[in-house]
């Protein structure tokens, strides 16, 4: 059995241990063994768990006991108020979409895709081969193995038009996840309290990057289109800002994608008033529909700054993404990059380098596909049939998630804590709003797993809507 094996003793042991009087004492590892069809290297990693978290002592020749309850003294960290007060504000707690959920719940509240939609045999194998090679005794170079950076740039380079200088391999960062490559965009090129332009919504992890950073968000108006180009120019002269952040194909949480001709409006407004697009491609390999080219494929200039992950689309444990980004800004963020993280795993790097470069990783795309849309068809519908007072401001052609707008009586962060209370894990929106919300949203995620529970989540959903609305 594996760690995961290993968990779920430990799960069901807890509510035995418990209902359990101190100092009873534990099953021992033969009768676990036993109970459990598992390993005694099994046993032993849950029983170290269940030491860790204080619920059990382990006794040298006498066997495991349950912990009665301790007293303490209570903490007092009262001096730590002081303390923090350099850091500048208060930094967002852990957001919604990253909350494990239980066993037994209903998830609609992340971020990323349900194991079955990642490609598991190829993540496997790479990362064995991986662990294998040089890298695993080895640091990596600053700025990514080669052969990956020079993937990413080709990607790039292959939706770039005649006329455009595409990117080199030099001009790609290798990161360890792209939240971080955002954190040191923001760190590097915007100083504290300066302002950062964003649309809204917008991506919360950059929100909670920009915080870190300390700089200052501020939305900027958008349409079915895109961003307003008179908008964003007046804001852009009247803040003083030199930094627009952007998720032109598959925005999180709406979905929206850019059209050709903002696409190139905006390019243009930015160019004028000399600033940098920080392009968020988070959701590249989410495409149900064609995704439109790069925003980056169409300028040479260096006034887009392109992020890519693979972090969410090859697997979650194999953090690694790319910044690609021309000129001295290039330098100036390897240097930010190098200071934080110094290099990333070259282990992780060669595994997702390996699966991209895999003849069956277009394959899996092309089955995604379809696979992301027959989920998001169905959650379409399951909202439209048990949520009828919401709507769906529009049907994404892409990435993981649908955006619902809720009737304006309707409290969006109480109705996540109700259908919480009856196992159904929901976003709402108010994260996702760098200044106050346009009205009440959550988003719902149709990639997470058990999509056959989609209608009795919404159900739930609708339920607890109605009694808000009574």
């Amino acid at each position: 059995m594996s760690t995961s094996s290993a968990d779920r003793i430990v799960q069901d042991l807890q509510p035995w241990i418990a209902a359990a009087p101190a100092g009873a004492r534990m099953p021992s590892s033969r009768e676990l063994a036993a109970r459990y069809g598992a390993s005694p290297v099994t046993v032993q990693r849950a029983m170290r768990t269940l030491v860790g978290l204080g619920l059990v002592e382990s006794r040298p020749g006498a066997g495991s006991f349950v912990l009665g309850a301790r007293t303490h003294r209570p903490s007092d960290f009262g001096w730590q108020t002081g303390a923090l007060r350099s850091a500048g504000g208060r930094v967002p707690l852990l957001s919604t979409p990253l909350r494990d959920a239980a066993t037994d719940a209903i998830g609609l509240h992340s971020g990323y895709p349900a194991r079955e939609l990642l490609p598991e045999r190829l993540v496997r194998a790479a990362l064995t081969r991986a662990a294998r090679g040089h890298g695993a005794l080895t640091r990596g170079p600053a700025t990514g193995l080669p052969a990956l950076q020079s993937w990413f740039a080709a990607e790039l380079a292959a939706a770039t038009p005649p006329g455009i200088t595409p990117v080199a391999a030099r001009d790609v960062l290798v990161v360890p996840g792209t939240q971080s490559g955002l954190s040191s965009i923001f760190r590097a090129l915007a100083t504290t309290g300066s302002p950062v332009v964003a649309q809204s919504p917008t991506y919360w992890g950059a929100l909670l990057a920009a915080a870190q950073a300390g700089v200052r968000v501020v939305p900027v108006e958008s349409d079915a289109e895109g961003p307003v180009p008179e908008d964003l120019g007046r804001t852009l002269a009247r803040t003083g800002a030199r930094l627009f952040y952007a998720q032109p194909t598959f925005a999180n949480p709406s979905g929206a994608s850019w059209s050709p001709a903002r696409r190139d409006q905006v390019l243009s407004v930015v160019r004028e008033h000399g600033a940098f697009l920080v392009e968020d491609d988070w959701a590249r390999d989410f495409g149900i529909d064609e995704a439109p080219a790069p925003l980056a494929a169409f300028d040479d200039a260096g006034h887009v700054i392109h992020v890519r992950s693979l972090t969410k689309s090859v697997s979650p444990a194999v953090r690694v993404g790319a910044v690609i980004a021309r000129g001295p800004v290039r330098d100036r963020l390897l240097a930010d990059l190098a200071a934080e993280s110094m290099y990333v795993s070259p282990v992780l790097q060669a595994a997702a380098t390996e699966v991209v470069l895999d003849p069956s990783w277009r394959a899996h795309l092309r089955r995604l596909r379809d696979q992301l849309r027959e989920r998001r068809d169905l959650l379409a519908r399951s909202v439209a049939e048990h949520m009828p007072a919401a709507r769906i401001e529009r049907l994404p052609r892409g990435g993981l998630n649908l955006w619902v707008r809720l009737p304006d009586e309707v409290d969006a962060d109480q109705l996540e804590r109700d259908c919480e209370q009856e196992g159904v894990l929901i976003a709402a929106g108010t994260e996702w709003f760098p200044s106050d919300p346009s009205g009440p949203y959550v988003r719902l995620n149709y990639a997470g797993p058990d999509p056959a529970r989609f209608p009795e989540g919404t159900e739930i959903i609708g339920r607890a809507m109605v009694r808000q609305m009574r």
